[in-house]
C-alpha cells in the first residue's frame, strides 16, 4: 500500500521564468491524430469513460489517459475539467493493484445530483510506477532549496542503492499544460480558462498539484492535496526534504485572490508522519493572504495513506473546488 521511495537525485537545472503556454509542443496535426476510445468493460456508477492508452509526450514516457464524462454529458454544456494523477486508481476497484478505488464518479455523480457541484469531466493521468516518484516530486524544491553538500549526499545514497537519479516533475507538468490540456480543450466541451481548471492528487500526487499550481498559477485555478507527502522519501530522521518544500512554496505558492488551495491529512500508516508539518503548512496560508474562504488544511483522525480514506472524504475537496 505504501511506497518506500529512496532519497535521490539529480536534475536539469531549467528555467524559472513564468511559463508561455501559448504554444504547445505538439501542432494541430498530432493533436487531431489523438484519439479518446471507450473504455467498455469499466465498472463505473454512472457515466463512460474514454482512453488513450499511450498518450504521445515528448516530455515524458508515455502512458494511458483516461476521461471521465458524466451520464448527461452534452456539447450544449460547458463543463469544469479536473485533472488527476494516478488514474488508474480512480474508478475501478476491479482493475487495481490494491482492490480500492476513489470512487471519483460515484462522489461526482451524487454531487452533482444533489446540485452542490458545478459539472465538471475528470481527466485521469495513469501513473508508471517505476517513474512514479521521479514524475510526481516537485523537482525545483530539490533543484534550488537544498544546499551543493545536501544535494550531493542525496545523490550518492540514490547512486549506492541503483536508483534512477533523474527528475521528471517539471517536463510532466509540461506535458500536462503544452500537450494534454490543449487537447482536452479541443475534444469536449469545457472551459479553458484558469478559474474552471483545477489539479488533484494524493500522497505524491499531492504534492505534484501543489507544484502545478505554483509553476501555472496562470493555467491552474485550484488545487487538491490529500494526505500530502511531505516527507518526500521515505521516512528518516534529520530529514532534509520537507524544509526544502516548503521554502519553495513560500516563495512559489500563488498569492490569494485567484486561487483555492486544499490540503488534508489522516494520522495512521504513513499519514502519521504528516500532522507535524500542519502549522507550517497553516503559516504559509496564512502569509500568501489565505483565509477559510479559500484555503482548507484539514486533520482526519484516524484515517490511513489509502484510497478507502480518501473516497470517504472526497466530498470535501470536491464541494471546495467546484462548489455552487
Amino acid at each position: 500500500m505504501i511506497i518506500c521511495f529512496s532519497l535521490l537525485v539529480f536534475s536539469c537545472k531549467e528555467d524559472t521564468k513564468k511559463h508561455d503556454t501559448s504554444t504547445p509542443v505538439q501542432n494541430s496535426e498530432e493533436q487531431s491524430m489523438v484519439k479518446f476510445k471507450m473504455v467498455e468493460d469499466a465498472k463505473l456508477a454512472s457515466g463512460k469513460l474514454l482512453r488513450v492508452e499511450d498518450f504521445p509526450s515528448e516530455y515524458i514516457k508515455p502512458r494511458p489517459v483516461d476521461v471521465w464524462l458524466p451520464e448527461d454529458y452534452s456539447e450544449d454544456k460547458k463543463y469544469n475539467v479536473l485533472y488527476m494523477h494516478d488514474g488508474q486508481m480512480l474508478f475501478d476497484s476491479t482493475t487495481t493493484w490494491n482492490k480500492q478505488e476513489w470512487k471519483i464518479d460515484e462522489w461526482a455523480t451524487q454531487l452533482r445530483e444533489d446540485d452542490r457541484v458545478e459539472n465538471f469531466i475528470i481527466v485521469g493521468i495513469n501513473n508508471i510506477p517505476k517513474n512514479r516518484w521521479q514524475d510526481l516530486f516537485p523537482q525545483k524544491a530539490f533543484d534550488s532549496y537544498l544546499d551543493e553538500e545536501t544535494r550531493e549526499s542525496l545523490l550518492e545514497e540514490a547512486v549506492n542503492a541503483d536508483k534512477d537519479t533523474k527528475f521528471y516533475g517539471n517536463n510532466y507538468l509540461k506535458f500536462i499544460v503544452e500537450e494534454l490540456k490543449p487537447v482536452i480543450d479541443s475534444t469536449y466541451s469545457v472551459y479553458t480558462d484558469q478559474e474552471h481548471t483545477f489539479v488533484m492528487g494524493s500522497s505524491m500526487g499531492g504534492l505534484m498539484s501543489m507544484y502545478a499550481i505554483s509553476e501555472y498559477p496562470e493555467v491552474f485555478g485550484g488545487a487538491a492535496c490529500l494526505s500530502t507527502h511531505w516527507i518526500g522519501a521515505a521516512p528518516r530522521e534529520d530529514n532534509p526534504i520537507p524544509d526544502a518544500i516548503f521554502k519553495y512554496m513560500e516563495d512559489n505558492l500563488p498569492q490569494a485572490g485567484q486561487h483555492k488551495l486544499y490540503f488534508d491529512y489522516g494520522n495512521k500508516t504513513l499519514d502519521q508522519h504528516y500532522p507535524q508539518y500542519a502549522p507550517r503548512v497553516d503559516a504559509i496560508l496564512k502569509q500568501k493572504g489565505y483565509t477559510e474562504d479559500n484555503a482548507k488544511n484539514l486533520f482526519f483522525e484516524g484515517t490511513d495513506h489509502s484510497e478507502n480514506s480518501w473516497n470517504a472524504r472526497l466530498d470535501q475537496p470536491l464541494t471546495f473546488l467546484l462548489g455552487n
